[in-house]
Order: C-alpha cells, then sequence, then structure tokens
C-alpha cells in the first residue's frame, strides 16, 4: 500500500472524521490528521513543519494535536503544541500512542487513528475542557500530503 488515497476508504474517513468533531466536543483543543504515502528524512521533524503548514500553532490556547501517519514507512507522530507540553508529563501521550499502534499491527488503520482521536479528546478535556462559545479554529478534513 503505497498512495494516500488507498490508506482509509472515504467511509473510513468519513468516520475519523465524526470521531474528530466527537473528541472536540469534550475540549477546547484541536486534534488534525495529516497522510503522507511517505516521508524524507526524520518523521518527527517533518511532522513538526506540517504542524506549522496546517497553521495548527495558530490556536488560541496553543492546543492543537497533530497525528502525522507516513504511510510508506509504517510510521506516526503525535505532535502537540506548546500549551500541551508545558502542562503535562513527557509520557502524556503514550496511551494514545499505545491505542493507535495496537490497531495499526493489525492493519486496522481507520479504527486505530479514531481509537487515537478518541483518547486524544479525552485527555485533552482534562486540561482544556470545551467550555461555552468555544469555537472550532482548525479544520476537521483529513490532510494528505
Amino acid at each position: 500500500m503505497s498512495k494516500v488515497e488507498d490508506f482509509l476508504t472515504q467511509e473510513e474517513e468519513e468516520q475519523i472524521i465524526k470521531a474528530i468533531r466527537k473528541a472536540e466536543q469534550q475540549t477546547s483543543g484541536e486534534i488534525r490528521i495529516h497522510l503522507e504515502r511517505t516521508c524524507e528524512g526524520h518523521v518527527y521533524e517533518h511532522a513538526l513543519e506540517v504542524f506549522h503548514l496546517l497553521k495548527m500553532d495558530n490556536t488560541k490556547l496553543q492546543n492543537g494535536v497533530l497525528i502525522y501517519v507516513a504511510i510508506d514507512r509504517r510510521e506516526f507522530v503525535i505532535y502537540g503544541d506548546k500549551g500541551i507540553n508545558d502542562l503535562v508529563a513527557n509520557d502524556f501521550w503514550d496511551t494514545t500512542r499505545d491505542l493507535i499502534l495496537e490497531e495499526f499491527k493489525k492493519g486496522a488503520f481507520a479504527l486505530g487513528l479514531i481509537r487515537g482521536v478518541t483518547e486524544a479528546g479525552k485527555v485533552l478535556s482534562k486540561f482544556f475542557p470545551w467550555e461555552f462559545g468555544d469555537v472550532n479554529e482548525l479544520d476537521n478534513s483529513i490532510s494528505k500530503g
């Protein structure tokens, strides 16, 4: 599987977007998914570049989260913005990572992303709960590179 378009079906993408919307009902945090066929260089560094390209560092509370997937390399990164990282322990994303990885190992990519998004929303809600008047600052669609 090498094409980004073949990684998820349209129905799976819609399920993931629905999970993002539902997760963001619990938190003012913003969650995005970005898929790329491959990544040249270090995956973490590239995920950081994508985070900035998607303007995820422009949220009011600096509480954006990117789940970046390099399909051919079978690698992913969960990158949280400064507002999150200033408040949480270094192992904050481990549970989310483990849930995604568990499903990815079985080839259940959509389920892995849904479980990751759901967990991210849950843990973000503890530090950045949704409040009345909260505005969705970022697009919920799955971006592709």
